[in-house]
């Protein structure tokens, strides 16, 4: 005996029941889906040409234009200082031993101005066509043909170590909670965004801070690719100049432990 829905009850007509069917199932789904996604598609596109629109900003326009506006902020946050500075002057309310404690704190900070000899260290990119100079050593890839976050901080933390006085890094000065960063090869530095060549400015004893840089082993790797593949690389003697005081916000970021 079946037990079979199909099969016909004894005495009775036959019974028709209709079977389900994944594939008429799935195939309703698939154009449902593909309703989803031409609607998605105008819903975004709102009548536009998604892949030609040119109001719809790439990413790098998009860091361009906020590394642009984070300029304009620090240049009106420095022009804010000075008329507070300025302010707090005219106050009177400070001895003259207080205010000379403050601008040596100020000094030491990195807010103000300094003056005084300096040397310039610059780095660029290898050319795209580089190839082996040297016997020995293997063809380039192309991460060996570009300037990495490692090689700027290893100029600065020389610098730092020959005695300068004061960094600047492209137009900025540098401070103790600076961070010198690459994504890609771009520079992204308090907010701002720099491509190479990348120059390092520095207040000392140019002799001491050309020696610094001479005996630092992470340089010493890096004049190896400048040899063989040819990196940019630039030691100059600046004479007298004047760096500028750091004018970003001296805000402190720190971690946090989860609750």
């Amino acid at each position: 005996m079946s037990n079979s829905a199909d099969s016909p009850g004894t005495g009775s007509s036959p019974v028709r029941r209709s079977r389900f069917r994944p594939v008429r199932v799935l195939t309703a789904a698939v154009f449902a889906l593909a309703g989803l996604i031409f609607f998605t598609s105008f819903n975004t596109a709102k009548g536009t040409n998604i892949r030609t629109d040119t109001s719809l900003l790439k990413l790098s326009d998009l860091i361009h234009e906020r590394s642009r506006e984070n300029g304009a902020l620090e240049e009106s946050n420095a022009a804010l200082r000075e008329d507070v500075e300025s302010f707090a002057e005219g106050d009177g309310g400070s001895t003259k031993a207080e205010e000379e404690k403050l601008a040596a704190l100020e000094e030491k900070a990195g807010t103000q101005e300094l003056k005084g000899e300096a040397i310039s260290v610059t780095l660029d990119d290898a050319p795209p066509d580089a190839t082996a100079k040297l016997p020995g050593y293997p063809e380039p890839q192309p991460d060996y043909l570009v300037i990495h976050q490692q090689d700027l901080q290893a100029v600065v933390n020389a610098l730092w170590q020959g005695g300068a006085e004061g960094i600047k890094v492209m137009d900025q000065r540098l401070i103790s909670t600076s961070a010198v960063r690459c994504v890609g090869n771009t520079l992204i530095l308090q907010g701002r965004v720099y491509s190479p060549p990348y120059k390092i400015q520095a207040v000392g004893d140019p002799e001491r801070l050309k020696k610094a840089l001479a005996e630092a082993p992470a340089i010493q790797n890096y004049m190896v690719y400048v040899n063989v593949y040819g990196l940019g690389w630039k030691v100059e003697d600046e004479g007298t100049v004047t760096l500028p005081g750091y004018a970003g916000t001296a805000d402190l970021h720190y971690a946090r432990p989860v609750e």
